[in-house]
């Protein structure tokens, strides 16, 4: 990590906003001198057991989901703290927030509270650089920045969709495009295509949270060979050096004890599970899966990724919740090859960044990523770029709090024509 301009808080207010889902989440507005930065905190529906908590407010008003109990916090605890003193860099900031909380999961103040704070502080950080905010995360992880393929998530199932599909999320990833142009508009004329042959096999275009579709599927594999007819209409091939797959089951939720989990009517035990995404890979171009397993299901992890750990990407959400010490025990027991970022996870943009630096420092692929529950905010966008980790998803290709993190991409490459395009190594 470089050296940073100090940075001298004179405000912090906060404000309710709605969320992509319809309930309330919290917006931080910070000012240093003419300066200021705003950022908004998003809200996940499928959550990992072990990730930092969000303050809500309880009671009969936004059925308990309110955050008026955080924007007063923001404005009193938190607000006090930030102007209390000048901040050299954004560790000393984040810990300062993490200690005022004073619980391991951030349960006083709120995670969305700290991360909304983190992530506007990282604006002040940047602009007292005089960077764009892409170029001082780089500046500070050390990476080389690079413009990554994103990974559109366009059916989907479980939490995030009214339909019978277990698995949450069926993306579509253009690994073979030429930058990210090419990867949006391939993204978008496939997402067209998939509505097209919805509409006339359903006579239905039914949106789930993130904007993809969500028809009335209970198969994996019905959901899988729609995917492929979609890319061959938009006259692409469905192949990992052109448009490729990647899955989130999301085991958690079709979890039904201890190494048993159930869809589409079959019962499974570990060892059918893994043969069951043998075979998915064997008959699909898959190149990645998310949460295979549930979080707390490590026996059934190393399984998997004794499979199929040399052949794709065994991406870790729930089961690490974007925690670096989470991170290196996965590493050491060899249950997976890739971790899922997520900043409202862990609550601060440093702690963020040092789960991106375990992973790597292990071998492993990141992945930056959205929630179910998005804004309009594209911190995210600048995360993925400043990292290189080469990798994000956002949802579909529609829908304004999606399309805001690719949209994003697109000016970043269009300002700096410098930047790669691609899946970064590890």
């Amino acid at each position: 990590m470089t050296d940073t301009n100090p940075i001298r808080i004179d405000s912090a207010t906060a404000r309710p906003i709605l969320d992509s889902r319809g309930w309330p989440t919290i917006e931080v507005t910070l000012t240093a001198g003419t300066a200021d930065a705003t950022a908004s905190a998003p809200a996940g529906a499928s959550t990992g057991e072990h990730e930092a908590v969000e303050l809500r407010d309880g009671g009969e008003l936004w059925s308990g989901r309110g955050v008026d109990h955080a924007v007063r916090m923001t404005q009193t605890e938190v607000g006090d703290l930030l102007t209390s003193r000048d901040w050299v860099t954004l560790p000393e900031l984040d810990t300062a927030l993490t200690t005022l909380d004073g619980t391991e999961n951030l349960a006083r103040i709120g995670a969305n509270t700290a991360v909304a704070v983190s992530i506007a502080a990282t604006r002040l950080f940047a602009h007292s650089a005089q960077l764009p905010l892409h170029a001082w995360i780089a500046q500070q992880s050390g990476a080389r920045p690079v413009i990554p393929v994103p990974h559109f998530n366009v059916l989907n199932g479980g939490a995030h969709a009214a339909n019978d599909l277990a698995f949450q999320e069926f993306m579509i990833a253009p690994v073979g495009a030429a930058d990210i142009a090419a990867a949006v508009e391939s993204g978008a004329a496939v997402y067209h295509a998939l509505a097209a042959l919805i509409r006339h096999r359903y006579a239905s275009t039914g949106l789930g949270d993130e904007g993809g579709f969500a028809p009335p599927l209970s198969d994996p594999r019905e959901a899988l060979d729609l995917l492929v007819e979609a890319i061959q209409q938009a006259g692409h091939r469905a192949a990992l050096d052109d448009i490729a797959i990647a899955l989130d089951p999301a085991a958690n939720g079709f979890s039904t004890g201890p190494g048993r989990y159930t869809f589409s009517g079959r019962e499974l035990d570990r060892e059918t599970l893994v043969a069951y995404y043998r075979d998915l890979v064997a008959t699909y171009p898959i190149r990645s899966i998310e949460d295979g397993f549930a979080e707390d299901d490590h026996e059934g992890w190393g399984l998997l990724f004794q499979a199929l750990g040399d052949d794709l990407e065994l991406v870790g959400d729930d089961l690490y919740v974007t925690d670096a010490a989470r991170i290196a025990d996965g590493a050491r027991a060899g249950l997976s090859n890739a971790a899922l970022i997520k900043p409202n996870q862990i609550g601060t943009v440093s702690r963020t960044l040092a789960a991106i630096a375990t992973a790597r420092s292990n071998g492993m692929q990141a992945m930056a990523s959205h929630r179910s529950g998005e804004t309009l905010d594209p911190f995210i966008a600048d995360l993925a770029v400043g990292t290189g980790i080469g990798r994000i998803k956002s949802g579909a290709p529609a829908r304004g709090e999606r399309v805001a993190k690719y949209n994003r991409l697109t000016r970043l490459a269009a300002a700096d024509p410098t930047l790669g395009f691609g899946l970064a190594p590890a």
